[in-house]
């Protein structure tokens, strides 16, 4: 889902496109809110892993915000197969149980950043800028 923001010529400026994966509407819709206030970026969301290879084809983001237990497919797994397919892609894990992904896994998957639900939510928006600047 697009967010548009007002007053900005859309076709003019380049904004980075960030993809939300999280089974949880509740938490899509706060990290939608939070990065749509950012005017240069475009939000998209995503229920769960199967949804997010098939919106990623189609949007080519930027980032990607990724929850790791979801539904259909998980979160390790969609990391390695876009990482695979597409190495550019930033992968932000965003999870609720940051223990159970080391530094050496995240590091293998590809993953450039592993964030704490609720603590990580403040911070979103600055780790985002960081890993697009």
């Amino acid at each position: 889902m697009v967010r548009p923001v007002a007053g900005i010529d859309n076709s003019r400026v380049h904004r980075a496109r960030i993809l939300i994966v999280d089974d949880s509407e509740i938490v899509r819709s706060l990290l939608v809110e939070s990065l749509a206030s950012a005017s240069e970026f475009e939000v998209w969301e995503a229920r769960d892993g199967i949804e997010a290879l098939d919106k990623t084809r189609e949007i080519n983001p930027d980032l990607i915000l990724l929850d790791l237990a979801m539904p259909r497919m998980n979160g390790m797994e969609v990391a390695s197969i876009l990482k695979a397919s597409s190495p550019a892609i930033k992968i932000v894990i965003f999870t609720m149980y940051p223990e159970t992904i080391s530094k050496a896994l995240a590091s293998a998957l590809g993953v450039d950043l592993v964030l704490s639900k609720p603590n990580g939510m403040s911070q979103v928006v600055s780790h985002v800028k960081t890993l697009l600047a």
